[in-house]
Formats: C-alpha cells, structure tokens, sequence
C-alpha cells in the first residue's frame, strides 16, 4: 500500500527540484548582459507605433486655429501618411504574439475536437 505522505513528499520534491532549474534558467539569462539582446527584447515588449503618432500630430495641426491655412495644408498630409504607416507597418509586441499563438492552438484545438 502507497503511503500518502510519502506521495505527497515526492510530488513536493519534483515540484522543488522544477523550481531550482526555472530559477537557474533566469540567473543564467540575467547574467548574459547583452545589450543588444536587452535592446531587441525590450523593442518586443514596446513597439513603436509611428503612424498614430503622426495621426495625432496631423490631427493637432489641423486644429490649429491659423489665418493663412498652412497649418491645414500640412496637417492632413500628415494623417494620411499616419493612416498609411498603420496599414504598413507592423506595430505588434510579443504580448500581441502571445495572444496570436493561444486564438491558433484554441482553435486547432477545437478543429481536433469536432
């Protein structure tokens, strides 16, 4: 007969023993010290989204109270190319990447269920 305790004791050992090698993974990868390894996962984390920049720029321009209109001339090229760069440039994070991965492996999943 299997003692519980003594099961409980190893499944908290096995627990314990993936811990230490998730905690030495981490170490070993804080202690790379690559800038540009930092550099390129933390442009992951935080993409830039240069077309609604430009939007909102174009947008203030354009809201600009002006007598001659240059303002207004230059304001709405600027939220067309804003609009532009949105549909051209991929602005996803790894957040968004994440996201996309589990919405996929949901439905392939559901798809092997039917």
């Amino acid at each position: 007969m299997d003692d519980p305790l003594k099961a409980r004791l190893e499944r908290l050992r096995s627990s314990a023993s993936s811990a230490r090698r998730r905690a030495g993974l981490y170490s070993e990868i804080a202690r790379m010290g690559d800038g540009g390894t930092s550099r390129s996962l933390g442009a992951l984390q935080r993409a830039p989204a240069p077309g609604k920049k430009l939007q909102k720029a174009g947008f203030i321009m354009l809201w600009i109270p002006e007598p001659t209109g240059v303002t207004v001339a230059v304001g709405a090229p600027m939220i067309l190319a804003g609009r532009y760069l949105d549909t051209k440039y991929n602005g996803a994070t790894i957040g968004d990447v994440g996201r996309g991965v589990r919405e996929v492996s949901d439905t392939l999943g559901s798809v092997g269920r039917l």
